[in-house]
């Protein structure tokens, strides 16, 4: 992220930096293709104890940010976690945590899962699109009905694709009710009625599943916020996703283009690294335009959605839509650079390359985004 840092946020990226350096290297990254949960146990809750997962809960709940913007302070480790395609469900137990501390109500009714969240040892998920035709950018895929009784809700269908779905204690699920209005509940991913089926995904420990409810029963305890009026809760968590999901690809982005630098200045050809041709100067040119773009995009909306400015809706779509598409650009460019040697799985650069290609379909595609922006636009000039 491109913003002017304080000693102390500058130590907290140095330590995340270096504990992902030494618990989680390359090596180990590709090994985690072999795991069914992508991340360890014991790996998620020495994260947690440095801060991971407390960054955008209120200090009531337990949490606390080293800067007092906590989305600022989490977009750093998300920074790191994209420089080093790390593993752990970190943008899903933050939005979780976000949302149960947002109100003093809930951080009452949910405590004791928040403060598992924060503490490492619970591993939270949010669900909220769903499966054609519910796939696209502000849809949801579950329903939820008022049971006859008036005493809960029951609720049905699917939603897809959730991070760490088959992993996650805890699932925050948001539903539309018969009515239209949106309502979020809290439900433990034991409840009955309610199965988990793994998706195959391009990252190598990056998780996904497709949550079924089928009937599932909940009553008023399970419910976050108010019933059918959870609308800009859940905008708010959209934004928090899409900043995550951001700092995380423009990390990505730069190792990436670090890693290519450096071979075309190792790499000679007719006698001269491939860094001094004019052609390839050119290109180089352009991709480190769109790095510094991407970083600077990112920066000024995460600003925006910390202080919930009224312009953040549609800078986050525009950070989504432009760092969605330059980064697979700017990584494609990279494989072309390197030659043969870029298509091959020795080669790290497809661990980023895969980060960025499956961030860039979640949360809208770029495409969405751009529709948001000039349905925003159009409502302004309207008023």
């Amino acid at each position: 992220m491109d913003t002017e840092l304080s000693s102390d946020q500058t130590f907290f990226r140095q330590t995340t930096a270096k504990f992902l350096d030494d618990h989680l290297p390359t090596s180990a990254v590709r090994e985690l293709r072999h795991s069914p949960d992508g991340f360890d146990r014991s790996y998620w809750k020495r994260g947690a104890e440095l801060g991971w997962t407390s960054l955008l809960a209120s200090e009531q709940a337990g949490g606390g940010s080293i800067s007092g913007s906590g989305l600022i302070d989490l977009t750093l480790v998300a920074h790191e976690f994209g420089r080093h395609a790390a593993a752990g469900p970190l943008l899903a137990a933050n939005v979780v945590a976000a949302a149960l501390s947002r109100r003093e109500q809930d951080v009452g009714r949910h405590g004791a899962v928040l403060s598992g969240i924060l503490s490492g040892d619970v591993v939270a998920t949010w669900a909220w699109a769903g499966r054609r035709p519910d796939d696209k950018l502000g849809r949801v895929g579950v329903r939820a009905t008022p049971t006859a009784a008036g005493d809960g809700w029951t609720l049905t269908g699917t939603a897809l694709p959730v991070e760490a779905g088959a992993q996650a204690d805890q699932v925050l699920v948001t539903t539309a009710g018969p009515d239209g209005g949106l309502s979020q509940f809290l439900v433990p991913t034991s409840a009955s009625g309610l199965s988990r089926r793994p998706l195959k995904t391009l990252d190598m420990t990056r998780r996904y599943a497709a949550l079924d409810f089928a009937d599932v029963r909940v009553g008023p305890e399970s419910l976050v916020g108010a019933a059918g009026d959870a609308a800009d809760d859940v905008e708010r968590q959209l934004q928090l996703a899409v900043m995550i999901s951001c700092a995380e690809t423009v990390g990505a982005m730069e190792s990436a283009f670090e890693m290519t630098l450096a071979w075309a200045f190792d790499r000679y050809s007719f006698g001269r690294p491939l860094a001094s041709y004019q052609a390839l100067k050119h290109r180089f040119a352009y991709m480190k335009s769109w790095l510094e773009a991407s970083h600077g995009i990112a920066a000024q909306a995460a600003q925006a959605v910390q202080f919930e400015r009224e312009e953040a809706p549609r800078l986050v779509s525009v950070a989504k839509s432009y760092i969605g598409d330059h980064s697979v650009e700017l990584m494609q460019d990279c494989v072309q650079l390197h030659g043969g040697i870029g298509v091959t799985y020795e080669l790290d650069l497809h661990l980023f390359l895969r980060r960025a290609s499956q961030n860039r379909m979640l949360y809208g595609v770029p495409d969405e985004h751009r529709e948001r922006i000039a349905e925003i636009l159009i409502s302004g000039e309207a008023a």
